[in-house]
């Protein structure tokens, strides 16, 4: 297979850390102490007294021992047991170097940019026959790969025409794309599809898209409930919401439901009836947000449904409107690990590079919606570059795992997110128009910069801006918007 054609009390004393390095990272000479009033005296007239004023360095040991949590639970579960086992494969990378990378400034590996980029374009090749299992799954093959290479600064255009010609027989004749040639539609693959072909960005690859069909397709996925489902019968989440909305809106399709589309029966006319709704039942007790209502929350379904909420409208006005933001808030700052740095997607669960764009990638959109500084961007930044860069190329899960596209694409998605600051302006004139028909709230984003404060990764650590919204290079879903706004009809 081929990717492509208080007060004093007597305290309990701490449990022993279970494991010898985590013994290290909280020993007793490194705590907290209180400085008395002499001697805060003397460092502040020291400080005076300096010709120069530097932000003091500190090294990766130093920095995983302010961040660990000095309290841990003496009763051990199946849960503890793999944690511990988890931070002993993950210390060893955030408190010194055991590949032997070449280091930054901040004593943190370098972002192996070239690397990276051998390892996707390999993955764009010839797979062995053992990958027949992952045949359903080639729109996404291609998709990391694409995503992952442009984040890196990599030009794809010399993959353009095949991009076109693999994606043209996976196209269904009713709608949508499958997994491949002869294969059922499934909005999955649709999104993998359609984002594949808008990277590329060239007219070849917009036409290549049957907008009139794709319009049906989307069509029958709608729920009476306001949802929408993956493909015919199949599951109804907050993925199919997400990829629905961001289908439409990139490629400027009408909002109201096509003629033929079930749930006009029951009174629906639009794509976005009942959906903001369907949205706030899948928020749960935790505060999260779930595949559907009565599930568990879980970190890529809380992206999903926050991205969609963006495509609606102003994250300030939706999130607001269909979420309880500090229950979410509560939630999503408890998804950060410590001292990993790094993301997990549900409660007790262990750290993974993808969810450094699944939980990372959902700050952006909340910081839009008025809720800043909440989350640790350096830390997540020392997570992906420390732990997450496997040593011959590729990103992976956490330390011992292999590299596949997957985590590559993701967790430089997520190093965009904490590398790179955005800002969301209802009112800003976008160049060319675009965006100023239905569902144009995603390209009202700014890029204001990169983030400065305490920055643990170097100029060359840096990646390329990935729209927030989209998931695809900054610029690519304005362009291929105007493209299809400029069209008339279908």
């Amino acid at each position: 297979m081929s990717a492509l054609a208080g007060q004093d009390q007597e305290l309990p004393q701490p449990p022993p850390p279970p494991r010898p390095t985590l013994q290290e990272v909280t020993a007793a000479e490194d705590r907290i102490e209180e400085l008395s009033d002499s001697e805060w005296e003397s460092q502040d007239s020291e400080a005076q007294d300096s010709d120069t004023m530097a932000t003091p360095k500190i090294t990766p040991s130093e920095y995983v021992r302010s961040v660990t949590i000095p309290i841990q639970d003496k009763l051990a579960t199946g849960t503890t047991e793999v944690q511990d086992e988890t931070l002993e494969a993950v210390l060893p990378f955030l408190q010194g170097n055991p590949n032997d990378f070449e280091l930054n400034m901040f004593g943190l590996p370098t972002l192996r940019k070239e690397a990276h980029i051998k390892f996707l374009k390999h993955a764009l090749g010839r797979y062995p026959s053992n990958f027949a299992a992952m045949d359903a799954a080639r729109p996404w093959l291609l998709y990391w790969s694409l995503q992952g290479l442009t984040a890196l600064g990599h030009d794809v255009s010399e993959y353009g025409e095949r991009v076109v010609s693999t994606f043209a027989p996976f196209q269904h004749p009713t709608g949508g794309f499958g997994g491949g040639h002869g294969q059922l539609p499934h909005l999955a693959c649709s999104y993998a599809a359609t984002l594949s072909l808008i990277i590329v960005g060239t007219p070849s690859a917009y036409d290549s898209i049957n907008r009139r069909t794709m319009w049906h397709y989307l069509g029958r996925m709608k729920q009476p409930d306001g949802g929408f489902t993956m493909c015919p019968g199949g599951e109804e989440d907050t993925r199919g919401a997400f990829i629905a909305l961001v289908i439409i809106s990139l490629l400027n399709l009408p909002l109201d439901l096509p003629p033929d589309a079930p749930a006009r029966k029951t009174g629906l006319t639009t794509f976005l009836d009942h959906l903001g709704d369907w949205i706030g039942r899948c928020q749960t007790f935790e505060g999260g947000i779930s595949a559907a209502p009565g599930n568990e929350a879980h970190g890529a379904y809380a992206f999903c449904a926050l991205g969609c909420l963006s495509i609606m409208g102003a994250p300030a006005s939706t999130f607001n409107k269909y979420l309880d933001m500090p229950r979410l808030l509560h939630w999503m700052t408890a998804r950060q690990s410590a001292p990993e740095g790094g993301f997990h997607g549900r409660t007790n669960k262990l750290v993974d590079g993808c969810y450094s764009h699944w939980i990372g990638g959902c700050w952006p959109l909340v910081e839009a919606a008025g809720y800043t500084n909440i989350w640790n961007r350096n830390a997540l930044a020392r997570y992906i570059l420390a732990a997450a860069q496997f040593k011959k190329g590729g990103l992976v899960d956490k330390p011992g795992k292999r590299p596949d596209a997957y985590h590559t694409c993701y967790n430089l998605a997520g190093l965009s997110a904490a590398q790179w600051r955005f800002a969301y302006d209802g009112g800003v004139e976008v160049e060319g128009e675009v965006g100023k028909g239905d569902l144009g709230a995603a390209f009202c984003w700014r890029v204001e910069g990169e983030w400065e404060d305490q920055r643990v990764w170097g100029e060359g650590d840096t990646v390329r801006v990935v729209h927030p919204v989209f998931v695809v290079p900054w610029g690519k879903a304005e362009e291929a918007r105007r493209y299809f706004e400029e069209k008339e009809g279908f």
